[in-house]
């Protein structure tokens, strides 16, 4: 059973999530994203396993996902009747999306790397994605994470948030690496761009994830590979982003006209 637990975001861009618990309830984070913990919360890091073996299995599903193996565990053992506060902060610009996996469905699927934290009882599962070439050309691999539960857990993304709900059949084209969370119900696969000009020049790489509905989906504006990259170039790289064709292409062509 999940904890029902309060909470409250703070900031724009740089966002932080306060969780309210009362005595006994708990919630669990990705390890290093404590700000502050008020008196009477008592944190625990481990695997989050009830055995060795158990422990070591969800630690390796974890990392496997993109997350740390070790997860830790915040719980508040103060008087009844009063509440605890611990602040999680993401660990770069960006929002924070709060999901309700009780009107969720039970469950919400993630790119990896995205998950912050959630009441304790929630299970982060590792979910593959359901055919070959999306996992081969979706630029995110394989691997997704699954939040399965009744209560809220928290992801983050880079940039503004567009969250989108379609309708049974209705498609929508998106960057792979924009993609940050979606339902179960929507259907993920992956789309050839077209054109050579497009493909060589257009620096959105070769393919786009296609994703049909129905159910809801979750957009971030700016990735932090795509940051990343461009704080890279801007260091006095040549190279800047390198997504498919485009990439591989510019850096090339940067060599040819360069003289190497």
């Amino acid at each position: 059973m999940t904890d029902v637990i309060d909470y409250k975001i703070f900031g724009d861009d740089l966002q932080l999530v306060e969780i309210e618990l009362d005595p006994g309830e708990g919630v669990r984070a990705e390890v290093g994203t404590m700000t502050y913990m008020e008196d009477g919360i008592e944190m625990d890091t481990s695997t989050g396993g009830d055995s060795l073996l158990g422990g070591l299995f969800k630690g390796f599903k974890r990392a496997v996902t993109g997350e740390s193996f070790f997860i830790t565990s915040f719980v508040y053992n103060g008087p009844t009747g009063s509440k605890g506060h611990v602040g999680l902060a993401a660990p770069f610009p960006g929002t924070i999306i709060p999901l309700d996996l009780g009107k969720l469905g039970g469950q919400f699927l993630c790119q990896k790397d995205s998950f912050l934290c959630a009441a304790a009882g929630t299970e982060i599962e590792v979910a593959f994605t359901k055919k070959f070439s999306a996992g081969f050309f979706g630029g995110e691999g394989f691997i997704l994470q699954r939040l399965v539960g009744n209560g809220m857990a928290f992801v983050h993304a880079g940039g503004t948030i567009i969250e989108k709900n379609l309708a049974a059949g209705e498609t929508l084209r998106v960057d792979t690496g924009c993609l940050v969370a979606f339902a179960p119900t929507v259907n993920y696969d992956i789309q050839f761009i077209g054109g050579f000009k497009n493909a060589l020049f257009g620096g959105e790489g070769l393919f786009l994830a296609k994703m049909t509905g129905p159910g809801k989906i979750f957009l971030q504006s700016l990735p932090f590979s795509r940051l990343a990259g461009r704080i890279y170039a801007a260091t006095g790289s040549s190279t800047g982003e390198s997504k498919g064709v485009a990439g591989i292409g510019g850096a090339v062509l940067g060599e040819i006209l360069g003289g190497d």
